[in-house]
């Protein structure tokens, strides 16, 4: 027999996320998040093998955690574990408790498994519902849902949190470009689900075609790190507020961390994910304030808890108080991954960074490509930046003045000089999901 999780789901067109534990007094959250952690480390320490060794090897068993602070004493978890453990490994329900499976779209070598018993996606959706409400959506809302759909989490995460606010919901999945202007403009569709990249090409074409984005009035991106520059970017040129929300796969999918009205951060629903700052380095946990990686400890997934998952994302935690009266605490925008850094003679370099500088220069694109080489053992960066029409066709000397202007502001942002390539609009490819804007060529 299943066993369903009677924990409360904000849900339906009543829901009014002042009702959410979003504005809950922090004592009281604490109270709530030590009792969660409590119960799902003793979880997780009787269910999966791994945790269970781990710990004992540093000989800890789940009465070392009386107090929020002894999360710390506890071993990490990493990527490279769900992938040994593949497909069932870290499963702490069996498998009859178990109502759906997701995988990642892994590059190299097997997928990374995540499941979910039925409380599970419950709280999945809850957390979602908080997702859109801090987004601005509410019952009454048209969402058209352009993550994809099918093991990917993004899909159907968006797709019943919508349906729980008590919006409408279009679950036109990914691609077919033509099709989702159309779907927007006819459909009266107020607000968007996709990746910031996959907008930026919606907009592209929809100034080709002459289409009217209609009542579109927010946009909720995700599944790719976006530059506050690229949102000035997707706002001015959508007529849109541009939100950005945060999960990942191996957490419960979308639903971990959302941007509010104030655009300032984005709160983590800490209540089921419990954040904390380390020194990527080290492993030490830092204090608020200070940047470091992202490490998230599910406190309600009994499917695949995750205890101490390191993210490799890299961020602040802030507890200054918010605007819009939440007290669950923000993580700074995450423009920066750990294992998306190079490093070029020295200097670790972000694509986030690029992104910037080339941002900060006017008759340039928002599309780009970093191409690594290796020239005599050294290695080297070139940008391809698009510009738009009206500076492609300008003279020879212009072109060489933009061009000019921006190595200099990469420049000035990385501290190195690098390789810049003007290329005429339209010509770098497009994505329909994650944009791919890094080209290593340095193995070939």
């Amino acid at each position: 027999m299943r066993r369903v999780r009677t924990d409360p789901v904000e849900g339906a067109p009543g829901f009014h996320p002042a009702s959410a534990p979003d504005y809950l007094p922090r004592a009281q959250l604490g109270d709530l998040q030590l009792r969660r952690l409590k119960a799902i480390v003793k979880r997780a320490y009787d269910r999966v093998p791994l945790l269970r060794e781990r710990m004992t090897a540093h000989g800890l068993d789940p009465s070392a955690v009386q107090q929020l602070a002894d999360l710390g004493k506890l071993p990490f978890t990493v990527k490279a574990d769900l992938r040994d453990a593949y497909p069932f490994g870290l499963f702490a329900s069996p498998m009859e408790e178990i109502v759906r499976l997701h995988a990642s779209s892994g590059t190299t070598g097997k997928p990374i498994v995540v499941a979910y018993t039925a409380g599970d996606l419950e709280v999945w959706k809850s957390a979602m519902v908080r997702t859109l409400a801090c987004c601005g959506l509410h019952a009454g809302d048209v969402v058209q849902n352009a993550f994809g759909y099918g093991l990917f989490t993004g899909g159907l995460g968006a797709h019943y949190g919508a349906e729980a606010l008590g919006a409408t919901v279009i679950p036109i999945s990914g691609g077919n470009t033509e099709r989702q202007l159309m779907v927007m403009k006819d459909f009266g569709v107020t607000a968007l689900c996709c990746t910031p990249s996959y907008f930026l090409h919606l907009l592209e074409r929809a100034r080709e075609e002459k289409v009217d984005l209609g009542k579109l009035r927010a946009g909720v991106f995700g599944a790719e790190p976006w530059s506050d520059a690229m949102r000035r970017h997707i706002e001015a040129e959508g007529g849109i507020k541009a939100y950005d929300i945060y999960g990942l796969s191996e957490i419960t999918g979308p639903g971990v961390a959302s941007e509010c009205a104030a655009q300032d951060g984005l709160h983590v629903f800490e209540d089921h994910f419990y954040p904390e700052i380390i020194d990527p380095e080290t492993g030490a946990v830092l204090p608020d304030g200070a940047e470091g990686e992202l490490v998230l400890t599910t406190l309600s997934k009994q499917a695949m808890p995750m205890i101490r998952y390191r993210t490799r994302d890299l961020t602040t935690l802030e507890t200054a108080p918010c605007p819009c009266g939440r007290t669950i605490r923000r993580i700074r925008r995450i423009g920066r991954r750990s294992d998306d850094m190079f490093i070029v003679r020295g200097v670790n370099v972000f694509p986030s960074q690029i992104e910037t500088a080339i941002l900060a220069v006017e008759g340039v694109l928002p599309h780009y490509q970093i191409v690594l080489t290796r020239e005599r053992g050294l290695d080297e960066v070139e940008v391809r930046i698009e510009v738009t029409p009206e500076a492609f066709g300008d003279t020879v000397s212009a072109l060489e003045g933009l061009r000019e202007a921006l190595a200099r502001s990469i420049e000035h942002v990385l501290g190195i000089r690098v390789k810049v390539h003007l290329v005429e609009p339209r010509s770098l490819a497009r994505s329909e999901g994650k944009a791919k804007r890094v080209l290593d060529q340095r193995q070939i």
